[in-house]
């Protein structure tokens, strides 16, 4: 039985020091490194590669292989080896290395594969296909390892809560083979508000500066991780902002009959959550029940107040106040409601002063102090000498004037016709 030496070589690097590898009958147990040929394989012409080894792309876990084709191979053998730790890994059909996820096949001699399973970061690296051709005859082929990403929790913003008006940095860090990219967006699909004023759809970059939070940013960012290998991951960061109560009235002055329907609106935002309630004279609450009906419509840190007065009576007209609380403070808007003449609703013509409210399906009349001016001095001088003040129309005025001026004007043409001196009228 012959014992056979191959000396090893990697291209385009230095020589490596391997030791003997003996193997029994050509195909049997090996034990030790390195092979030698028999003098009848010398005597056969050298086989050749006929194609370079393609480099090839593995994610982790997955299995990895690099094929080294060769022709007229005949009696010589191929054997695979690691570059950068010098490790012989199979020779032809045999497995050198301890290493279980390591395994060898061939097609027809020709083609030999090497098999990486369940592939590791620590497998990306050169590996060389050799014959014991003398000399020795390689090439080498690179397997990279790609690795999807993965959120690191320790150097990534957790939920995070901020008064209004501050500065706030989220920061999300990943890993990932290659580097993975980062990308911010709100999970609600709404658009991102940045300090000057512009709206975009996304951020890019690890970390998300927003300056002088409001309100409007608050909400869930997703911080999204791709590095272009299945799948990406993202994480959910929940921005609280925190402000104290502000509370908006469309209408601070509202008129309405005795006997009518009535509601008052009120629109408040605050956060934390706040109490909301109304109040009548002298700060007592309005409790829900009999003809009372106070609602609240929750939208985030929004809430519309609304409050139904079902037939108003005398008792009924006054100040109301919608008063809106949380930890960081409290206010509230104040409502005057005052009563309107029955005798209005006589005639269907009588103009109203103020802004009508159709929500409420009456004439309720809203408004502020300087709606509630009389519309002219006419109107005044009526309403100083006694007359009746609800039947006032701009139009009907205007007819009477015009009715007047034509009286006054047949009067004179017929005093100048009994008159001829008359020439001239002086003023007085």
């Amino acid at each position: 039985m012959k014992s056979e030496t191959w000396s090893f070589r990697v291209v385009g690097h230095s020589r490596y020091n391997i030791h003997q590898l003996r193997i029994l009958g050509g195909d049997g147990c090996c034990t030790g490194r390195g092979l030698k040929r028999t003098r009848n394989e010398q005597k056969q012409a050298d086989p050749n590669f006929k194609e370079p080894i393609t480099n090839v792309t593995a994610p982790v876990g997955r299995e990895a292989i690099l094929s080294c084709v060769v022709q007229d191979l005949a009696g010589y053998k191929v054997a695979w080896l690691r570059v950068d730790t010098q490790t012989i890994l199979t020779i032809a059909s045999h497995v050198i290395t301890k290493n279980h996820r390591i395994a060898v096949s061939h097609s027809d001699h020709r083609t030999w594969f090497l098999h990486i399973r369940e592939v590791r970061e620590s497998d990306r690296g050169w590996y060389m296909c050799q014959i014991n051709t003398d000399p020795m005859k390689s090439q080498i082929g690179y397997l990279e390892v790609v690795v999807p990403p993965d959120i690191l929790d320790y150097d990534t913003s957790t939920d995070m809560v901020v008064m209004e008006g501050r500065n706030v940095t989220l920061r999300c860090a990943a890993t990932g083979s290659p580097a993975p990219n980062i990308t911010w967006r709100r999970e609600d699909g709404q658009q991102i508000q940045l300090g000057n004023g512009e709206e975009v759809s996304s951020v890019d970059g690890s970390s998300f500066n927003i300056t002088k939070v409001n309100r409007l940013h608050m909400g869930s960012y997703l911080c999204i991780a791709s590095n272009g290998v299945p799948p990406s991951v993202s994480k959910r960061i929940m921005l609280t902002v925190h402000f104290p109560p502000m509370i908006w009235v469309q209408n601070q002055l509202v008129g309405v009959r005795e006997g009518q329907k009535l509601t008052l609106e009120c629109y408040s935002e605050a956060f934390p959550k706040s109490i909301n309630y109304w109040t009548r004279d002298q700060d007592k609450i309005v409790a829900q029940g009999g003809k009372y009906e106070p609602v609240l419509k929750d939208n985030a840190y929004k809430v519309h107040m609304i409050l139904t007065i079902n037939t108003v009576s005398p008792a009924d007209y006054g100040s109301y106040k919608c008063v809106s609380r949380n930890s960081l403070g409290d206010t509230d808007g104040s409502i005057k409601v005052y009563p309107i003449s029955n005798s209005t609703s006589n005639d269907s013509n009588t103009k109203h002063k103020g802004k009508p409210r159709h929500n409420s399906g009456n004439d309720i009349l809203g408004g502020n102090q300087d709606m509630l001016k009389e519309p002219d001095s006419k109107l005044r001088n009526r309403k100083e000498n006694g007359g009746d003040i609800t039947d006032y129309d701009d139009s009907s005025a205007n007819s009477n004037g015009s009715s007047l001026l034509l009286l006054i004007l047949v009067a004179l043409c017929l005093c100048l016709h009994h008159h001829p001196q008359m020439r001239t009228l002086h003023p007085a």
